[in-house]
């Protein structure tokens, strides 16, 4: 393992030298200092990361808080995890993974013992117990997801509640009157997690806006839940032919359901999801849909907190417009009866 000592030799300089070559904490000559960088260059020396958090006061380590529940779609959280990491890696920083549910307690501790320099927080709800502490320590955070009150806070999400109304006027634009809303599961809802309830706010309020007919029903995901979900619906409002979907586990299987029910995708019943793209693409047909931008929310947080700990950062809200793809699972809904006896005369 190469040294600063090892760089000092080949340069023919002390080791202190080096050092402030590379801190920069005092002023050296250019011929020295280019002379300093080549060998560390021929070398390939890298200063060693504890040495580096001394000299900076700091640990070099972002802390990402993702409580990690069976209700919780996996991939996704992981995608904006991954985006996280090699983000925070692009600027010389390590990711602190923690994925137990402690919460205020948790935060607190991150905070008090100094092991990272800022933290991440996931799984907002809107009235998230974690918020209150959030505003009162020093450590910069994050927050990937939108909580009831942002003030004072950093925040970055897509814009869910404009998520909820893309979809519906989608539907409405098609001629679709009566839609239905297939959600996260019960639990997501009873938690009030921000992302499931602004989606629900949004739909809610555009079907009303519209003048349509809107049934909402949560999910657990599994085949037996889905199918329970279908046949409700198809009971108590025979006449849907729209659907938004937000619960990537269920996809698969209404698909498969809705043929088993008669209802052919998209000439009986049109879906709009709200899921990643590579679970809309891989879908048969393709799905309409808005896709959950987790790279640039990734991305974006650790963005948002290394301008924090550089002192130029501003407490906001970034919320990703959302962009709606069309593809192959939507179209007008079927002709009525009475529609069909006025075309054939």
């Amino acid at each position: 393992m190469v040294t600063l000592a090892d760089v000092a030799r080949l340069v023919g300089v002390s080791p202190s030298t080096v050092s402030y070559v590379l801190s920069g904490k005092r002023t050296v000559s250019a011929q020295t200092r280019r002379r300093v960088e080549d060998a560390v260059t021929v070398l390939g020396y890298h200063p060693h990361a504890g040495a580096r958090a001394l000299a900076s006061h700091r640990s070099n380590i972002i802390a990402l808080m993702v409580p990690l529940r069976s209700d919780m779609y996996v991939p996704v959280i992981m995608e904006i995890a991954m985006a996280v990491t090699t983000t925070a890696r692009e600027h010389g920083l390590d990711v602190l993974l923690l994925t137990k549910d402690e919460g205020p307690a948790g935060v607190r501790r991150i905070s008090a013992s100094g092991l990272a320099d800022a933290m991440i927080l996931m799984d907002i709800e809107l009235d998230d117990e974690r918020i209150p502490v959030v505003r009162e320590i020093d450590t910069p955070a994050v927050l990937i997801g939108l909580p009831g009150d942002p003030s004072g806070l950093t925040c970055v999400d897509l814009d869910f509640e404009a998520t909820g109304v893309a979809a519906v006027d989608h539907l409405a634009d098609l001629g679709h009157r009566d839609i239905a809303l297939i959600g996260e599961s019960e639990a997501v809802y009873r938690r009030h997690t921000g992302f499931a309830a602004r989606t629900l706010a949004g739909v809610s309020r555009q079907a009303r806006d519209r003048d349509l007919r809107l049934v909402h029903r949560p999910c657990e995901g599994s085949y037996a839940s889905t199918a329970g979900v279908l046949s409700r619906i198809l009971q108590e409002r025979p006449t849907t032919t729209g659907f938004v979907v937000q619960n990537e586990a269920a996809i698969p299987d209404l698909l498969s359901l809705l043929r088993l029910a008669g209802r052919v995708v998209p000439e009986d019943a049109s879906i709009v999801a709200i899921c990643p793209e590579q679970v809309a693409i891989a879908s048969s047909p393709r799905l309409t849909g808005v896709s959950i931008p987790a790279l640039a929310m990734g991305r974006r947080a650790v963005r948002l907190a290394l301008a924090h700990l550089d002192g130029s950062g501003v407490h906001s809200s970034t919320l990703i417009a959302p962009v709606l793809t069309v593809r192959e699972s939507s179209a007008p809904p079927p002709p009525t009866p009475a529609a069909e006896r006025q075309l054939h005369g």
